[in-house]
């Protein structure tokens, strides 16, 4: 199962406590919720990391973390999911945020779209409000079908396995 493959990565809290850096955030940083792979915590970090990785910022996986504090998300998990949007996938990612942005907003997208970096800056004031409503469309459309396709494939998992328990005792 990937819960026992993905807790070989997971840090120990008495490392965690050893970190004086982490100390800033308080002892809330060290609730078990934030660390430990469970349903909902997964669920959560799959909401919250989908959501930030649509949106086009800098410092995407600090936002997920912070994030992921107060509503006890999966730390690790929320930030490793933010990469989903990596140098690869951002060009094309970004593009469809900005139709999807210009499509519910009903305003003509920019029809000599070009992915350069002097085009973007260029066009800046024209593009930012449609690449950010189709950004936060996409991330919480996205985040939040993953959030429940999360709780119904563990909760899947869980009776399968009671029910080969089940069968095993018999």
């Amino acid at each position: 199962m990937p819960k026992r493959y993905i807790k070989k990565f997971i840090p120990n809290p008495e490392k965690l406590r050893q970190n004086k850096a982490l100390g800033l955030l308080g002892s809330q940083i060290y609730e078990p919720d934030l660390w430990h792979l469970s349903r909902r915590s997964v669920a959560k970090a799959f909401l919250n990391g989908l959501f930030w990785a649509f949106i086009p910022m800098p410092f995407q996986m600090l936002a997920s973390a912070l994030v992921a504090i107060p509503i006890k998300a999966n730390i690790p998990l929320s930030i490793a999911l933010v990469w989903i949007t990596n140098p690869l996938t951002m060009p094309f990612v970004f593009y469809f945020n900005y139709k999807l942005g210009t499509w519910i907003l009903g305003s003509d997208s920019q029809k000599n779209f070009h992915l350069s970096v002097e085009w973007i800056w260029a066009k800046l004031e024209h593009i930012w409000l449609p690449l950010y409503v189709g950004s936060a469309t996409a991330g919480l459309v996205c985040g939040i079908a993953a959030y429940f396709a999360i709780l119904f494939v563990w909760r899947l998992h869980v009776i399968k396995r009671w029910k080969n328990r089940k069968a095993s005792r018999s």
